[in-house]
């Protein structure tokens, strides 16, 4: 990470796979307007990941932080959900606090592997079997959304559901090509389990960003 550092200025630069202004389509905050950051690298390696062209932040470029926060404030977003990738491959803490003094919420979409930087009004947890969060994101999220491939995904979510604070939303999300076949399990889990919620990915749904 040494170099990464020193290339991207400790956050003062991120490489930006893409930036858009769109409608949140998963989760708790689902049908918000928000500008979306998507930031590169991620060696967490799912096999269902629908944006690998992320993963190898080299392939991305390395854009200022203040210009990123230019581009935002062109659009009426009052919210911004900083994803990837795993976005906390990068130091945070300089691109939000930008954001917060222009009065932008910020929302973080992370699988919780690397320590948390930045400042966030909500962190959605998405943990993966092959890399574990650590330990800390499970207090600090306000939600969490577990991606359900098939039904062995159920005890995962269970187990990570138990780790978090007692205020975190819990979603269950369907993988997109395996929806048809295992959302009437999700259904049924949710429905035994109504502490957890269905997240069904709105926005591929409209056929937007």
């Amino acid at each position: 990470m040494g170099e990464e550092h020193k290339l991207f200025e400790g956050g003062r630069k991120l490489p930006l796979v893409e930036e858009f202004y769109t409608i949140q389509g998963e989760g708790f905050h689902t049908g918000k307007a928000a500008y979306f950051i998507r930031v590169g690298g991620c060696d967490v390696g799912c096999s269902w990941c629908d944006t690998k062209f992320s993963w190898d932040p080299s392939l991305h470029p390395v854009v200022p932080a203040e210009q990123i926060v230019e581009h935002v404030l062109s659009h009426p977003a009052a919210a911004v959900v900083v994803t990837g990738g795993e976005p906390l491959m990068v130091n945070l803490d300089y691109l939000t606090t930008l954001l917060k003094k222009n009065g932008i919420e910020t929302f973080l979409e992370t699988s919780g592997v690397y320590p948390l930087s930045g400042s966030w009004d909500w962190i959605c947890l998405s943990p993966k079997r092959n890399f574990r969060p650590v330990e800390e994101i499970f207090d600090r999220a306000h939600e969490l959304k577990v991606i359900i491939t098939s039904e062995e995904d159920f005890s995962w979510a269970l187990e990570n559901g138990s780790r978090v604070n007692a205020g975190c939303k819990l979603f269950l999300q369907p993988e997109w090509s395996q929806r048809d076949s295992i959302l009437p399990a999700i259904i049924e889990f949710v429905k035994t389990n109504p502490r957890w919620m269905i997240s069904l990915q709105a926005h591929k749904y409209m056929k937007i960003p």
